[in-house]
């Protein structure tokens, strides 16, 4: 069976990993490829953010945490590390997080937060892990071409559609919008563990150590398109986040970038079957959660192409 995926973000290629590795015959194709695509802007920390429903997301994140802590064991661009969240409002436990092993209160929250988490998760790191996808479904024999679409194509037997933010035209879905997010890399300074502070709805802190450099954000601004870097909100993120890791003061900062998440008021994992009768399986509208949800939703995408 020829299954196409269009859309090579992390979502995209872990669909396509999964039926190159169970027999189909897989092709990706995306306008941007992995490394030009919102996954490779991610801090890419293990954690359900912006998308629903709660049951579901639970289900598919439990499942990624499982994958990536197999995979923390021989691949490189995955980690289990530790950190706290603080949180300015005392919160009950996750509904997720029975998948936690070590999940504790913290005695004493920093000045202004009411109450405060720490667990061990996974980070990805996604300008190794990216590239690693695509090996990955290459030895399983893969292909991954660049191509602009203007609508799912029609030469397969099953299309995946993981085009993220472009399904507003694959699918014709207005309502799937973007979230601006804003990170630096900073060089790495000796930092192990992850940082998560709640400031607000639209001004997100988050701190995430990786090998050679820490990603520091962040924001979360609903229907903003703009990608391009504003000084002023980068030295608004690193000042909230040098309050909770002064080390960040000192460090040089490598790069800043600018992500469009693509939100929707839930994710969209579903097969249909068009007026001419090809079958298409949508999984797309992840908001801040593609990675966290990636493994699950590939498992559900790949049961929906066994019964079509």
């Amino acid at each position: 069976m020829r299954v196409i995926v269009v859309g090579a973000g992390v979502i995209g290629l872990s669909c396509a990993i999964r039926l190159a590795e169970s027999g189909y015959e897989v092709a990706v194709l995306a306008r941007d490829l992995p490394l030009e695509t919102t996954s490779a802007v991610a801090a890419a920390i293990w954690y359900p953010y912006l998308s629903a429903p709660v049951d579901r997301v639970a289900a598919w994140s439990r499942a990624s945490y499982e994958e990536f802590a197999k995979l923390a064991e021989s691949e490189p661009s995955v980690q289990l590390r530790h950190g706290q969240q603080f949180l300015t409002a005392t919160t009950p436990d996750p509904v997720w997080s029975d998948v936690l092993g070590d999940l504790r209160r913290v005695g004493s929250p920093p000045r202004g937060f009411k109450d405060g988490l720490s667990f061990t998760l996974p980070i990805i790191e996604m300008p190794s892990y990216l590239p690693y996808l695509v090996k990955r479904l290459e030895a399983a024999g893969g292909t991954v071409t660049r191509a602009a679409l203007s609508a799912l194509p029609s030469n397969a037997d099953v299309v995946i559609n993981c085009a993220g933010l472009g399904a507003r035209l694959t699918a014709g879905d207005p309502t799937v919008t973007p979230v601006r997010g804003q990170v630096l890399t900073v060089e790495q300074f000796g930092l192990t563990e992850w940082l998560m502070a709640d400031h607000g709805p639209e001004d997100l802190t988050y701190v995430v150590p990786r090998a050679k450099d820490v990603v520091v954000g962040g924001t979360s601004q609903p229907d903003n398109w703009d990608l391009a870097v504003d000084p002023k909100t980068a030295t608004a993120i690193l000042d909230r986040a040098a309050e909770l890791v002064p080390g960040l003061r000192k460090a040089k900062v490598l790069r800043q970038r600018v992500g469009l998440r693509p939100a929707r008021p839930a994710v969209r994992c579903e097969s249909v079957r068009t007026a001419s009768g090809q079958r298409v399986i949508h999984c797309y509208g992840h908001g801040g959660s593609g990675v966290t949800l990636s493994w699950g939703c590939a498992d559900e995408v790949l049961e929906l192409v066994r019964q079509s």
